[in-house]
Protein backbone atom coordinates (compact mmCIF):
# COMPACT_ATOMS: atom_id res chain seq x y z
CA UNK A 1 0.00 0.00 0.00
CA UNK A 2 2.48 2.81 0.86
CA UNK A 3 3.67 1.61 -2.60
CA UNK A 4 0.57 2.97 -4.18
CA UNK A 5 0.76 6.38 -1.90
CA UNK A 6 4.34 7.18 -3.06
CA UNK A 7 2.98 6.72 -6.55
CA UNK A 8 -0.21 9.02 -5.39
CA UNK A 9 2.09 11.46 -4.34
CA UNK A 10 4.18 11.81 -7.20
CA UNK A 11 1.09 12.71 -9.74
CA UNK A 12 -0.28 16.21 -10.51
CA UNK A 13 -3.15 17.72 -8.61
CA UNK A 14 -5.00 17.81 -12.41
CA UNK A 15 -4.01 13.53 -12.27
CA UNK A 16 -4.66 13.12 -8.97
CA UNK A 17 -8.17 14.53 -9.38
CA UNK A 18 -8.18 12.15 -12.57
CA UNK A 19 -7.87 9.38 -10.19
CA UNK A 20 -10.03 10.49 -8.15
CA UNK A 21 -12.68 10.35 -10.22
CA UNK A 22 -12.06 7.19 -11.88
CA UNK A 23 -12.14 5.75 -8.28
CA UNK A 24 -15.75 6.96 -7.40
CA UNK A 25 -16.84 6.05 -11.12
CA UNK A 26 -15.63 2.40 -9.98
CA UNK A 27 -17.43 2.87 -6.42
CA UNK A 28 -20.36 3.47 -8.63
CA UNK A 29 -19.87 0.55 -11.08
CA UNK A 30 -20.10 -1.51 -7.96
CA UNK A 31 -23.73 -0.23 -7.11
CA UNK A 32 -22.93 1.53 -3.97
CA UNK A 33 -26.43 1.24 -2.22
CA UNK A 34 -27.68 4.16 -0.63
CA UNK A 35 -30.77 5.08 1.14
CA UNK A 36 -32.93 7.65 -0.34
CA UNK A 37 -32.46 9.75 2.87
CA UNK A 38 -28.57 9.56 1.56
CA UNK A 39 -29.75 9.95 -1.93
CA UNK A 40 -31.59 12.91 -1.41
CA UNK A 41 -28.62 14.33 1.02
CA UNK A 42 -26.64 14.30 -1.73
CA UNK A 43 -28.63 15.59 -4.55
CA UNK A 44 -29.51 18.45 -1.94
CA UNK A 45 -25.86 19.21 -1.83
CA UNK A 46 -25.26 19.08 -5.61
CA UNK A 47 -27.52 21.72 -6.13
CA UNK A 48 -26.38 23.57 -3.68
CA UNK A 49 -23.01 23.80 -4.90
CA UNK A 50 -24.63 24.18 -8.29
CA UNK A 51 -26.23 27.08 -7.59
CA UNK A 52 -22.73 28.33 -6.10
CA UNK A 53 -19.42 26.58 -6.93
CA UNK A 54 -17.82 29.42 -5.80
CA UNK A 55 -19.14 29.07 -1.60
CA UNK A 56 -16.89 26.20 -0.89
CA UNK A 57 -14.27 26.11 1.69
CA UNK A 58 -10.51 24.51 0.12
CA UNK A 59 -9.62 20.80 1.39
CA UNK A 60 -6.45 23.09 2.87
CA UNK A 61 -8.49 24.44 5.13
CA UNK A 62 -10.60 21.77 6.34
CA UNK A 63 -8.00 19.80 6.98
CA UNK A 64 -5.80 22.40 8.82
CA UNK A 65 -9.06 22.83 11.14
CA UNK A 66 -9.18 18.97 11.78
CA UNK A 67 -5.89 18.82 13.01
CA UNK A 68 -5.38 21.47 14.92
CA UNK A 69 -5.00 21.65 18.54
CA UNK A 70 -7.63 22.31 21.08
Amino acid sequence: MSDLRNQINSLSAAEKADLLDTVWESLEADAVSLTDAQRAELDYRIARHEQDPSAVIPWEQVRAGLFKGP
